[in-house]
């Protein structure tokens, strides 16, 4: 028999497990991933006033890499950004808005290599990545 104790005491997370085997680790394991997952991929605000009016065209577009641990978990979702664009067009930081943690690398990765439409100014676009399980 497995006893798993989880104690969140901010800023920390306590994890005890007696009495554990090797398939009862990794069940624990799998079970404290999707909890994770569901703690904190939660919501994401629904308009950020910070972004451009008027969005910059991307002229190249980069497809993220679909992670193996969210193929292998059959998890998909909406990963929500927001980029900084350079007035070259090239983008200078990309901050998750929202969206599932085990998608959020691979989108600001994806993000990170496109380009826009020169223009004037620094803008800031939101950007949304739609991952579907295959």
């Amino acid at each position: 028999m497995t006893f798993v104790i989880l104690a969140a005491d901010r800023p920390r997370l306590h994890l005890e497990i007696k009495g554990q085997t090797c398939l009862d680790k990794l069940m624990v394991h799998r079970f404290i991933l999707v909890l994770l997952l569901l703690l904190t991929g939660a919501s994401a605000p629904a308009q950020d006033s910070e972004t451009s009016q008027l969005e910059r065209r991307v002229v190249l577009k980069v497809n993220p890499v679909y992670p193996d641990l969210a193929r292998r978990m059959h998890i998909s979702g909406v990963v929500k950004l927001r980029a900084t664009i350079a007035p070259n067009g090239s983008v200078k930081l990309v901050v998750p808005v929202g969206g599932n943690p085990v998608l959020i690398k691979a989108a600001q990765d994806a993000v990170t290599n496109w380009k826009f439409v020169p223009a004037p100014d620094e803008t800031r676009e939101v950007v949304e990545l739609r991952f579907d399980a295959r």
